[in-house]
């Protein structure tokens, strides 16, 4: 009985682990590994909540441990990738001077991941879904966008700006008031569940068609249709 109530926090531990692995990648430019380190952690993050229903051992201490560890692999490790990208990219000559600040313009979401958290833990209206963008997807975006497109935004000069206005448009989804559906199925039929079956099958030719990168389309797919959805 001892070792069954720690299980859940075993498996949140791992979570942060990863995301420490992840980050240590990206300093050293593994992109790659980083990002494949963030999704061993997505895993983790999936499990342990599991795992403490099904061994009925919740506690308070695992949810702020859960919200530790996803700081961690989803809010400081992407920063992680962004800071390395914009470290390398390519600077159009008026914000040349700039380079040596610019990356840390990257852990501004790490900060909105964490106040995002902070507001998911005390916000009892997301029991069904989602107000506002969830850290894990804002994490896969940022990975999947960097691994898919890094060449062509290292390339471009001016690609500085369009990351640095997706730091703040991703940072303020996150603590945003926008309602987002939650893939989860009470039941598997098609009444009730249009709208998660659509954006399901809408996925499957993006990822054939655009592999890794496909990841940030799906979640910038994701944030759209659950704003028309709020309209």
């Amino acid at each position: 009985m001892a070792i069954k109530k720690h299980i859940p926090n075993t498996i949140t531990c791992c979570n942060l682990v990863s995301g420490c692995v992840a980050i240590a990648y990206a300093f050293s430019g593994n992109i790659e590994l980083s990002f494949t380190w963030i999704i061993i952690g997505a895993v983790f993050d999936f499990f342990d909540g599991m795992s403490a229903r099904l061994l009925n051992v919740s506690s308070p201490i695992g949810k702020e441990l859960d919200s530790l560890a996803d700081v961690i692999t989803f809010g400081v490790a992407p920063s992680t990738i962004l800071f390395s990208e914009l470290s390398v990219m390519s600077y159009p000559s008026i914000l040349e001077p700039l380079r040596p600040i610019l990356p840390f313009t990257a852990y501004i979401i790490a900060a909105f991941s964490a106040l995002r958290l902070a507001k998911f833990n005390l916000d009892e209206r997301q029991a069904l879904g989602f107000i506002g963008l969830p850290t894990p997807a804002n994490a896969l975006f940022w990975g999947s966008l960097i691994i898919g497109a890094g060449k062509w935004l290292e390339a471009t000069p001016f690609m500085v700006f369009f990351l640095l206005g997706g730091i703040l448009i991703s940072s303020w989804l996150m603590v945003s008031e926008i309602p987002m559906f939650a893939l989860k199925f009470k039941e598997w039929g098609w009444k009730g569940n249009q709208v998660k079956y659509i954006f399901l099958l809408t996925c499957i030719p993006l990822l054939v068609i655009f592999g890794i990168a496909a990841l940030a389309i799906i979640i910038a797919w994701y944030v759209i249709i659950s704003y028309i959805i709020k309209k």
